[in-house]
Formats: structure tokens, C-alpha cells, sequence
């Protein structure tokens, strides 16, 4: 196997186009938070997942929900505080963002509920808001740490 160059490694970057990339990243992302999640199924009580599809599809969405609060809290930040520097409105678009994420959480929670009903169960405290808000906070640790690593290897 021959190793490839850096230029021809910059061909090869430079002919994804942007859906292409968007496809991978999500892609990529669907297939860390089904290995965390089940992990969690496997190896922790409070989270019970009948099987490996069912996994699947809540990965998918999770990813999904994900992306939408993610350009939800953005365009909320552009729209209110872009052009905002005291303290003041950074601290209310601090909460701000904070609210967002908190309450997209719960609304994941629910639609995970709504789609997948006693298929995928969340036990635990606050009716399974804990041990979801720790699965989320996993997963977003592990994909941040993975394009971290990504990143470090230019």
C-alpha cells in the first residue's frame, strides 16, 4: 500500500463538495452515538434498549435533533447578540444558549418517547431525564474528542 502525499491529500479534500462533507460528519456522528448508546444499554441499568434497529434509529434522530437545536441556537445568537458586547448581553446569551440546549434536550427525550415508546427506556431520576442528559452529554464528549483527534492529524 503506498502512502499518499499531502497534495494529493488536498486533491482528494478539495473534490467533497459541502453536502458531501455534511453526509459524512452526520454519518460519522450517527455511528459514535449508536456505539454510545449501546454501551449504555449494554453496561448500564438505566438505559434498556430492545435491539440494535431500534438503536439505530434513535441514533439517527438523536443526530438529527441534534443538528436543528445546534442551528436553532445559532441563528437565535446572529439574530439577538451578534452585535452585542456588554457584559449584559453576553451573560442573557449565555442563559440563552443554555436554555435552548436544556429544554431541546427534554424535547429529544420526548420525541425519542413519542417515537420509540417502551423500546427505548430512560430509568432513573427526574423520569429518566438524568441518565438521558448523561448518554447526550457522552455522546457530544465523544464526538467532540473525535474531531479533535481529526483535526490533530492535518
Amino acid at each position: 500500500m503506498e502512502i499518499s502525499t499531502e497534495s494529493e491529500n488536498n486533491k482528494v479534500a478539495a473534490s467533497f463538495s459541502n453536502r458531501q462533507i455534511i453526509f459524512l460528519k452526520f454519518s460519522l456522528f450517527v455511528l459514535i452515538d449508536l456505539c454510545v448508546l449501546n454501551l449504555f444499554n449494554q453496561y448500564w441499568e438505566h438505559v434498556i434498549i430492545s435491539d440494535f434497529t431500534t438503536s439505530l434509529y434513535a441514533a439517527m434522530l438523536m443526530q438529527f435533533l441534534f443538528q436543528v437545536t445546534i442551528a436553532f441556537e445559532h441563528r437565535i445568537g446572529q439574530k439577538f447578540f451578534s452585535n452585542k458586547t456588554r457584559i449584559h448581553h453576553k451573560v442573557l446569551h449565555a442563559l440563552t444558549i443554555w436554555l435552548i440546549l436544556f429544554i431541546s434536550k427534554l424535547i429529544i427525550l420526548k420525541t425519542i418517547n413519542l417515537f420509540f415508546n417502551n423500546s427505548i427506556q430512560f430509568i432513573g431520576e427526574m423520569h429518566g431525564v438524568v441518565p438521558f442528559i448523561v448518554v447526550v452529554i457522552t455522546m457530544i464528549v465523544v464526538e467532540r474528542n473525535f474531531l479533535r483527534v481529526f483535526r490533530a492529524l492535518k
